[in-house]
């Protein structure tokens, strides 16, 4: 196996207890997310895909849609940390380790591949983001007034690699109107939650504590940035709707909506 994409999928959410249990229209964020990344990886050599959670439960719910689990330390602290064990459980670690998060499940399509190539092109660390135009971030900057925490923005340089991401929205933008009327794109890029590591890099970050400001934002990419060590975003169409983790019981009921109005974009188990 070259490459493990691993859905870390822990019991104890502060915001929304036993969250890979939670049912979205009619089906759970585990299972949702699972399907996602089978149809994203089917058809590809080399490639395995596993859930690791802390929870047995959890566990029998991923083995019930046919998928590989793993049970790990509850103590681990992050979603990356969790993929690590995973990869490591196995009788021969692969190269590259994908942390897929369990609550986000309406990836963009070709997300995974794209973060794919940009491993096997030499990155160290790989992840998606989306292009927003003015009614997405007019969209997000209301969802955040219900939901401060949910959705995470990047600042990135011309070269694709990051320079910081937040849950704030950034860059802040002077002269607004004026660049609404000369393109239909803002300056904003979303973070999609699929983190792409070299497995020796991915050691690295676990091996180190995390840093102050990674704790204050509630981001662990941060630490990598922290770290010196490189993130290259990847750019990817936005997906069907709405692309944000899942955290609260509002981001539930938004899906749902969305579910509702536009169709079901998850595919079949």
């Amino acid at each position: 196996m070259n490459l493990l994409v691993v859905i870390p999928a822990r019991a104890g959410s502060t915001r929304l207890p036993r969250k890979p249990l939670r049912l979205i229209a009619g089906r759970t964020l585990l299972h949702r997310t699972i399907a996602m990344a089978r149809a994203a990886i089917a058809g590809r050599g080399g490639v395995g895909l596993i859930v690791a959670t802390d929870d047995e439960a959890i566990a029998d719910h991923a083995r019930m849609a046919g998928c590989d689990s793993v049970l790990t330390d509850s103590a681990i602290a992050t979603g990356s940390g969790r993929a690590l064990a995973a990869a490591l459980s196995l009788p021969q670690a692969p190269r590259f380790v994908v942390n897929l998060q369990g609550d986000s499940p309406f990836q963009p399509e070709g997300a995974l591949a794209a973060v794919i190539a940009a491993l096997e092109a030499g990155a160290e660390v790989a992840t998606p983001v989306i292009a927003l135009d003015w009614a997405a971030l007019d969209a997000l900057r209301d969802h955040k007034t219900r939901s401060p925490f949910s959705g995470t923005t990047c600042v990135r340089g011309v070269d694709g690699q990051a320079l910081w991401f937040s849950k704030a929205i950034i860059p802040a933008i002077r002269d607004e109107e004026r660049l609404r009327a000369a393109a239909p794109l803002s300056p904003v890029w979303r973070h999609v939650g699929l983190y792409g590591y070299r497995l020796d890099v991915l050691q690295r970050f676990e091996a180190c504590p995390p840093t102050a400001l990674e704790n204050l934002e509630g981001l662990e990419q941060l630490r990598l940035l922290e770290l010196g060590i490189r993130i290259m975003t990847v750019a990817v169409d936005p997906p069907r709707f709405d692309s944000s983790g899942i955290d609260t019981e509002a981001d539930i009921a938004r899906v749902e909506r969305l579910i509702a109005a536009h169709g079901d974009p998850t595919p079949d188990l």
